[in-house]
């Protein structure tokens, strides 16, 4: 397998060691993409093979060489018509080359007739030097005549040239595309094995002129940075300084509209979030407890995006306490009317909550009783204290007789009312309950 990726390689490199050093300024690469390419070659597709083969010698090409790339079959089933100038001849355009044969599907016929015919046109070879380089594994499936058209495009080109590698066909099958590149003036070389190959570089390499000049030696390939595995990893405070939020808060993903409002909803995420995000306008929205932000970003591909949401909020405390030093009521409400909302939050028991920075309005209810204090809360500090209420616990029981049961039927009930009469007489009523 490994003698025919490197045949490939030879091959390909070959074709511009004779192409470009003949002073053919302007080339196009036309790869076969139809569905035989699927076909394994000691385990291995014959597309993966023909992608690192370019890959490997696009990087000894010099920058300054006009190249184009074009593919066929790689769109879809049954289609003649399946032909596409992928990269326009230019210079620099190796790296194009690569990223575009990497993405080819191959599913398709071989129209290589009408292929190679669009890419001389393409090269505008009846005004100037062209060269075609086409690789293929297999023939015409779509009725056209590559001899005939060799004689054609030979005849009204300007200096014009097709090369064919044939890879993997056999001596039968390469006489009926050699054909192409023998009337063009062109070289064909039969990439099937090691050997056959080792062959046809010591034929071509014999016939060279003696003066041609030997080839550079190819530069090393170019380092590949790192590709990032996320591209969006956005960090919260709730302060300028402070140390990332980690735990406990989330972020809200939505699409932005031109507009700037949100448009559709794409993500709920929590924590140290890290993720990816397609190319696109989005709107972001950090919260924790009570205190959100939000921003706009704009994703582009290639790019990676550490944004940083200032959240500007404390963390206030709450213990609500019945009186000095007792335990804290479990069952107390706790309600805090912070800043910027119109409806009040309530929680129950011990309370811990991030809150927007200001003055806190709380209120705790034990039972019947209830104190409120503002609280001022500063951005990124914590506030803890006790607040307390001020009450005591009334433990009523019934009994139907004097010292018997206790009377614990639903029937039972009792009411609380103020000692202090109104003046009318009657009491206000502060509590009732049912039940012992």
């Amino acid at each position: 397998m490994a003698g025919l990726a490197r045949s490939i390689v030879a091959a390909a490199l070959l074709l511009w060691m004779t192409t470009l050093g003949l002073a053919a300024d302007r080339v196009v690469i036309v790869l076969d993409a139809s569905g035989s390419m699927w076909a394994q070659i000691d385990g291995k597709p014959k597309l993966e093979i023909a992608r690192e083969s370019l890959r490997t010698v696009l990087q000894s090409v010099p920058a300054d060489k006009e190249i184009g790339f074009m593919a066929y079959g790689h769109r879809e089933k049954g289609s003649c018509e399946d032909i596409e100038l992928i990269v326009p001849p230019q210079a620099g355009s190796a790296g194009a080359v690569s990223t575009a044969a990497d993405s080819l599907k191959f599913i398709g016929k071989t129209p290589l007739t009408s292929a190679v015919r669009q890419a001389a046109e393409a090269l505008k070879y009846t005004e100037d030097k062209a060269t075609v380089i086409l690789i293929t594994d297999g023939l015409e499936t779509c009725k056209g005549d590559p001899c005939a058209l060799g004689r054609e495009l030979r005849a009204a080109g300007v200096d014009f040239t097709v090369n064919v590698v044939g890879f993997g066909l056999t001596a039968d099958e390469g006489k009926q595309v050699a054909c192409l590149a023998d009337n063009t003036g062109g070289k064909y070389i039969q990439a099937s094995d090691e050997k056959a190959l080792q062959d046809a570089l010591v034929e071509t390499i014999a016939a060279a002129p003696a003066s041609a000049p030997e080839p550079a030696p190819a530069p090393p390939p170019a380092a590949v940075p790192e590709k990032p595995e996320f591209n969006f990893m956005p960090a919260m405070v709730l302060a300028e300084g402070g140390d990332p939020v980690t735990d406990g808060n989330s972020w809200e993903i939505f699409k932005a509209k031109s507009d700037g409002t949100r448009g559709d909803y794409v993500a709920t995420e929590y924590g140290a979030y890290k993720g990816n995000l397609e190319p696109g306008d989005y709107t972001v929205v950090a919260r924790h407890g009570e205190a959100r932000t939000e921003q706009k970003i704009t994703v582009e591909a290639g790019q990676v995006y550490k944004p940083l949401f200032v959240l500007d909020a404390g963390t206030l405390i709450i213990h609500p306490r019945p009186s000095e030093g007792a335990d804290v009521a479990d069952g107390a409400a706790v309600v805090i009317a912070y800043p910027g909302v119109e409806m009040p939050a309530t929680y129950y028991g011990d309370t811990k909550v991030v809150l927007p920075a200001g003055d806190q309005k709380v209120t705790v209810r034990i039972g019947q009783g209830e104190v409120t204090e503002t609280i001022p809360l500063t951005a990124g500090k914590v506030v803890d204290k006790d607040i307390v209420v001020g009450v005591g616990r009334v433990v009523a029981n019934a009994y139907y007789i004097a010292g018997g049961d206790k009377a614990d039927g639903s029937g039972i009930g009792f009411k609380v009312f103020k000692s202090k009469k109104k003046i009318d007489g009657t009491r206000q009523e502060v509590a009732y309950a049912y039940g012992p």
